[in-house]
């Protein structure tokens, strides 16, 4: 066994995977509210990434002001988006609603290459150091920095959930709308508040993935990357979420591993998540945490 190669990719795994987690939360988060799977999650990273690329290469911005302006700018395009597009939906069938969130994706990818172009364009360089040794691995410092950042996220879910009053009533109305607006809950100023913070919590593995990749229209695609980690952890449960990040960057560096050392398939390491998923949904339909559904007659 090549440990030389396995045990970076062990940490590889985990560190993107906490990213995977992040991303996933904010699916959970818009579906907790709305009960809607929103399709256009991967253009929330691409957006953001654009955006902070854009300050930091025509304003010049040092890295630390461009990327908090694009948390910024991302969570008042969160609400906009809600408020304009998804607001007037209320009431309408649940697939309507995805359908739009599909139309949204699409206007998005579509509207970034007419403005930045379809070739990937690097980020300046952000880090002085290329890659800093941790454990006798060489690291790069955008992804230390994700890393820390992603715990923080997961664990301000976690309480901002449990002991904050907006994350009470984002629970309530999650659970039951009308029950939680005859209470005195603005369940539309919930559904914006969850869009705003997936909008902004979204950019910020884009900027991670732009900064060491380069952004392109490719990046879009790690939203449907992390779907599977959604499913897997259950849609409604943020625990799921953190869990389902972690094996699907786990499993993806795995079947990396495996196929360059045995199996010589090719890029086994991007479908392996989804054959996880098929076996997952195959014993437990509604996820690892995810709530079951039981209809009484």
């Amino acid at each position: 066994m090549n440990t030389q190669l396995l045990v970076p990719l062990l940490v590889n795994g985990i560190i993107i995977g906490t990213l995977y987690g992040v991303v996933a939360m904010c699916f959970v988060l818009i579906y907790k509210a709305s009960q809607i799977v929103n399709f256009a999650q991967g253009e929330f990273l691409l957006v953001g990434a654009w955006i902070c690329w854009f300050l930091l290469t025509e304003f010049n911005l040092p890295f630390i002001p461009g990327f908090i302006l694009t948390l910024v700018f991302m969570m008042a395009f969160g609400v906009a988006l809600q408020v304009v597009v998804l607001r007037p939906m209320i009431g309408e069938p649940i697939i309507a609603v995805i359908m739009v969130t599909i139309g949204l994706s699409i206007f998005f990818q579509a509207l970034m290459k007419y403005l930045f172009g379809v070739f990937v364009k690097p980020f300046p360089q952000v880090f002085e150091t290329a890659s800093v040794a941790v454990l006798g691995l060489s690291v790069q410092p955008i992804y230390l920095l994700s890393l820390v950042i992603s715990v923080l996220i997961m664990g301000g879910f976690a309480y901002f959930y449990q002991a904050t009053r907006l994350g009470l009533a984002m629970r309530a109305t999650a659970f039951d709308q009308q029950a939680a607006q005859s209470l005195g809950i603005s369940v539309r100023q919930m559904f914006a508040i969850s869009w705003a913070i997936s909008a902004m919590v979204s950019s910020l593995a884009g900027v991670v993935v732009g900064v060491v990749n380069g952004v392109s229209s490719q990046l879009s695609f790690f939203g449907i990357k992390v779907f599977p980690a959604v499913i897997l952890g259950g849609l409604d449960s943020i625990v799921g979420a953190v869990v389902g990040g972690l094996v699907v960057g786990l499993v993806e560096n795995l079947a990396e591993y495996v196929d360059s050392q045995w199996l010589h398939w090719g890029a086994l390491y991007i479908v392996a998540p989804f054959y996880v998923l098929v076996l997952i949904l195959m014993v437990r339909p509604h996820g690892l945490f995810g709530t079951e559904d039981i209809e009484r007659i």
